[in-house]
C-alpha cells in the first residue's frame, strides 16, 4: 500500500499522518482524483503509481493547489500563517505542516521532515531555506465526494 513503518518516513509522510489523525485518508483521496483528472497531474506523475503518489509532493502540491485554499507565500505575513496549513518549498523539493508555535519574531513553526534534528522548527524564519511556493488550508467542503475519503485504518 505504500505507507512506511511507523518509525520512518520523510516529509510527505508528515502530511498524510496528520490527515490520517484528523480523519482523512490522503493516499485514497490523492488516488482517487489523479484516476478522475490524470491531466492535472501530468507533470508531477508521469507514471501513476497509486503505491507512491500520496508520498510525492509535487502531487500533493497539485491536490492541495486544487482542493485547498490558497494563501500567501509571504512567510512575513505572519498572521496569514495558521496552525494546520500545508506549506510546500520549490514545487516538488520539500513539504510540512504549519505548527501551533511561533518563535519570538512570530514566524510560525513548520512540522517537517528532512533528517533535521528538531522536526518541529522555525524553518520560514531560516535565512537560507527552500522557497516557499504553495500555502495551503485544508477544507474538506472543496472536495468532491468522489474523491474525499475517511481514514478506515
Amino acid at each position: 500500500g505504500g505507507y512506511p513503518p511507523a518509525d520512518r518516513g520523510a516529509c510527505v509522510d508528515v502530511v498524510w499522518r496528520a490527515f490520517r489523525n484528523a480523519g482523512y485518508d490522503l493516499k485514497a483521496m490523492v488516488d482517487a482524483d489523479i484516476a478522475a483528472d490524470r491531466a492535472s497531474y501530468a507533470s508531477v506523475a508521469v507514471k501513476p503509481d497509486p503505491n507512491i503518489d500520496f508520498r510525492r509532493t509535487g502531487v500533493l502540491d497539485v491536490f492541495f493547489g486544487k482542493y485547498g485554499i490558497t494563501l500567501t507565500n509571504d512567510v512575513n505575513d505572519h498572521a496569514q500563517w495558521q496552525q494546520g496549513d500545508i506549506v510546500v518549498f520549490d514545487h516538488v523539493k520539500h513539504i510540512g505542516v504549519i505548527s501551533d508555535k511561533r518563535d519570538a519574531d512570530g514566524f510560525s513553526y513548520v512540522l517537517h521532515n528532512m533528517n533535521q534534528q528538531r522536526r518541529e522548527n522555525d524553518y520560514l524564519a531560516f535565512s537560507r531555506r527552500m522557497g516557499v511556493t504553495g500555502h495551503y488550508r485544508w477544507d474538506a467542503s472543496r472536495v468532491p465526494k468522489s474523491v474525499l475519503r475517511a481514514w478506515k485504518g
